[in-house]
């Protein structure tokens, strides 16, 4: 029997609830397809934080590299200042396993309501692939006289050839691999940022040139956002970097239906990579079991389609098909008619 070992990191508020949920539909589905998860918990997140001072040690990051891919809840707490357990765990994480790709499917499905009139699932459905390790995210720049009247704050935005071209070459794998619209669109600003996007717009074109059964398309991430809420179907694949990424996944989110259904994934395919929930630890909801888990199952079954348990993965995205068509009719939380546990159960009893 295969077996996946998979790193489990519970987080903060919801995100030890949420976790739970689809653990519980990995076990059931492993026993369906007859393969085994052995997973292995981290206590990282604010709990430990503010009882340690602890943030994400060496030895952490050694345990986690020894693991197949890592299960994530949800990091942010309400009595740690804002950057500490974001930059130290997430962004420390990120790059340490060099996951370069943050991989969002936008898919709307049948059941779940979109804010945008007249848009269907036939309208919402493609993929947004983010440069994960490099751009404005990667911490360079200073203060300058910090404090006084004169002060300068410089935040730079670095682009490597080597992290531009592999982003843009797994968005063309990836546009393959989807085989639907077979369009890979680069997301940028050349008009504005000339040097960072004329070097993803040189290394966008001349790697689709090894692609010729794919479709390209440049559009300025402005536009883009506008698109994404006027004609959501002209997407298939986007590509973009670390910043401009951010910023429209989240933008894709709300058009999916909200943060209780959007799953992502930070990737090394030749590496560790770390799924999670794209809402946050909602440390208001904590304990109550009405958040909605199923962005979190949905990051599962995320991590099972890149381990190579396709089947798996489809089994549990045509359970929550099912559950958010039949049965949970407000993806909200307290507002699906069913508890946390309950949805882990439902999904469960689809497969």
């Amino acid at each position: 029997m295969k077996k996946y070992n998979i790193g489990v990191i519970p987080g903060d508020g919801t995100g030890p609830e949420v976790v739970r949920e689809s653990v519980k539909v990995l076990e059931a589905v492993s026993k369906k397809h007859n393969f085994q998860v052995d997973l292995e918990y981290y206590d990282l997140g604010g709990d430990r934080y503010l009882k340690t001072g602890e943030v994400l040690t060496d030895s952490d990051i050694e345990k986690i590299k020894s693991r197949d891919a890592v299960l994530l809840g949800a990091i942010g707490h309400p009595d740690v200042a804002p950057g500490i357990l974001e930059k130290g765990i997430l962004l420390r994480l990120r790059f340490e396993l060099d996951q370069y790709i943050n991989l969002r499917p936008v898919i709307l499905y049948e059941g779940v309501d979109t804010p945008l009139k007249d848009k269907g699932p036939e309208d919402i459905d493609f993929v947004v692939v983010r440069e994960n390790t490099e751009g404005l995210y990667a911490g360079g720049g200073g203060f300058l006289k910090k404090g006084t009247p004169d002060e300068i704050a410089i935040q730079e935005s670095i682009n490597t050839r080597k992290g531009v071209e592999r982003c843009i070459r797994f968005a063309f794998e990836y546009a393959r691999k989807r085989n639907k619209g077979k369009k890979v669109t680069l997301c940028g600003k050349t008009n504005v940022l000339t040097f960072a996007f004329d070097l993803w717009e040189r290394v966008f074109y001349e790697v689709a040139k090894e692609y010729p059964d794919i479709e390209t398309d440049y559009c300025h991430v402005d536009a883009t956002c506008m698109w994404m809420v006027k004609n959501p179907e002209f997407f298939d694949v986007i590509v973009t970097d670390n910043m401009f990424g951010d910023i429209i996944t989240d933008l894709g989110a709300v058009i999916q239906g909200g943060m209780g259904i959007a799953a992502g994934g930070n990737i090394n395919p030749e590496g560790v990579s770390m799924y999670e929930p794209i809402g946050g630890s909602a440390p208001k909801y904590t304990g109550k079991n009405v958040i909605n888990p199923l962005a979190a199952i949905a990051a599962g079954q995320m991590m099972l389609e890149q381990l190579g348990e396709v089947k798996a993965a489809e089994d549990i995205e045509n359970a929550i098909k099912k559950a958010v068509k039949n049965d949970i009719k407000d993806l909200g939380a307290g507002k699906m008619g069913y508890g946390t546990d309950e949805v882990g159960d439902l999904i469960v009893s689809y497969l």
